[in-house]
């Protein structure tokens, strides 16, 4: 049993508040509660230490990358329905990390290739520009005075959010997202006060001092729509390759395989647990963050009893009902701003996983799986709409990409640069065991 000492409450608040700004920012733009994503990622964090046997230091966040589908969802059917969707991603979840046990990594690591998996997360972050570009401009795309203030408002933000992502200063660089909100929210009351902008308070008067669970709206239950399942779930199955590439990262961090111990079968597990549970509860798909592993990697301390130290300081955070409405009351162009940054660091890290997977871009082969995928992935845009037994179903253009790029990649034959690397590479390895 783990002993806390007076200085691991002070690293376990550093841990949320690494976490802090981009798990509120999922519900904030998607229209869910940001008490709601805290409550939840508290208690998805601490089922995610169940799952693994407490070894793996990992906090639970908000995903990104269900960001669009949410929108999509929310907007026509409301939170509930989304709830049912994210339910089912979390069972998507489930699947893989039975597969897992019983096939191994390494197979599912070759069905999902960066080959696949590099155009998909690209077209995650460009989805997800026009969503940016809209709040920045004040939720409304029209030339007026106002918007003129909100530009301004955006790029103000987005200034403190990218210098502080390469800031020289270690506080403002491992939370930037959460200054930029601070410091864009601050102008805005200046603006305000001034005339110059209008803010709306009253979420804030209206709120109650402490959220109580299953009381007032604070949790709500979800409500059975397919159409949200097939909107919302296949994401999961871009998101499973980003839990591989952070457990891999997180261990070689820590100097730990946690492939083998606790196993990818377990940490899935506890990923597909943890959203599960915030889609019964009315919050954002969680998922492994890349920013917890830098936490780890800049102070060196990697006991995962912290992480559940963050994880028990978010779910106390997030019934502070006021904290709560604070949040709901951050301007359009303040989130516009943080957005334009972080939409399109999504699409940089689709480029990084091509690059660092060192893909021969003159294969034409390469070319092809990826050009498909992308082609479907943002020419389709909005889906494909079917009708099935008088019911509108909308397939969703980034399930499309998924399942294109992955039968391309298991159909088409290995090139001749393909087949030769492969030789030389097992060749060395002939070599190594020599």
């Amino acid at each position: 049993m783990y002993k806390y000492k007076p200085k691991d409450y002070a690293l376990g608040i550093q841990h949320l508040l690494a976490m802090f700004g981009s798990t509120v920012l999922v519900p904030l733009i998607t229209g869910m509660s940001p008490s709601v994503a805290l409550f939840t990622a508290g208690i998805g964090t601490l089922l995610f230490h169940l799952c693994t046997k407490g070894i793996v230091p990992v906090f639970l966040g908000s995903s990104f990358a269900f960001i669009p589908a949410l929108c999509a969802v929310i907007g026509k059917d409301g939170i509930p329905a989304a709830q049912f969707g994210i339910i089912a991603a979390g069972a998507v979840y489930l699947i893989f990390s039975i597969l897992a046990k019983c096939l191994g990594a390494d197979a599912l690591r070759k069905l999902f290739p960066p080959v696949v998996t590099g155009p998909v997360i690209i077209i995650i972050g460009l989805s997800l520009t026009g969503v940016g570009i809209a709040d920045a401009m004040g939720g409304k795309i029209e030339a007026s005075m106002n918007a003129l203030h909100n530009i301004i408002i955006a790029l103000f933000t987005f200034a403190i959010v990218a210098i502080g992502m390469n800031s020289r200063f270690k506080l403002w660089r491992m939370i930037p997202i959460l200054f930029g909100i601070f410091f864009g929210y601050i102008l805005c009351v200046i603006l305000h006060l001034t005339g110059l902008f209008k803010m709306n308070f009253d979420p804030i008067v209206n709120a109650p001092w402490i959220n109580i669970p299953f009381h007032n709206g604070f949790i709500t239950a979800p409500v059975v729509n397919w159409q949200a399942v097939l909107v919302i779930a296949p994401i999961a199955i871009v998101t499973f390759m980003e839990h591989i590439g952070d457990i891999t990262t997180n261990g070689a961090v820590v100097g730990k395989d946690f492939f083998k111990n606790p196993g990818l079968h377990r940490t899935l597990l506890g990923d597909g647990v943890a959203t599960m549970a915030a889609g019964f509860l009315g919050g954002p798909c969680n998922t492994t963050y890349s920013e917890n592993t830098g936490v780890l990697a800049s102070t060196g301390v990697y006991e995962p009893a912290l992480l559940r130290l963050a994880a028990i300081f978010a779910l106390i955070l997030g019934l502070f009902g006021k904290f709560g409405a604070v949040l709901q009351t951050i301007p359009a162009p303040v989130k516009g701003g943080v957005e334009m940054v972080l939409f399109g660091m999504i699409a940089s890290v689709g480029i990084r996983t091509i690059g660092e997977a060192k893909l021969n871009l003159a294969d034409t082969r390469n070319l092809t799986v990826m050009g498909a995928t992308l082609c479907c992935g943002i020419g389709l845009g909005g889906g494909i709409p079917i009708q099935v037994g008088g019911v509108s179903i909308n397939i969703s253009a980034l399930f499309v990409a998924t399942v294109v790029g992955v039968i391309m990649n298991l159909v088409l034959p290995k090139s001749m640069h393909a087949l030769a690397a492969a030789e030389k590479d097992e060749a060395e390895m002939q070599e190594e065991k020599k």
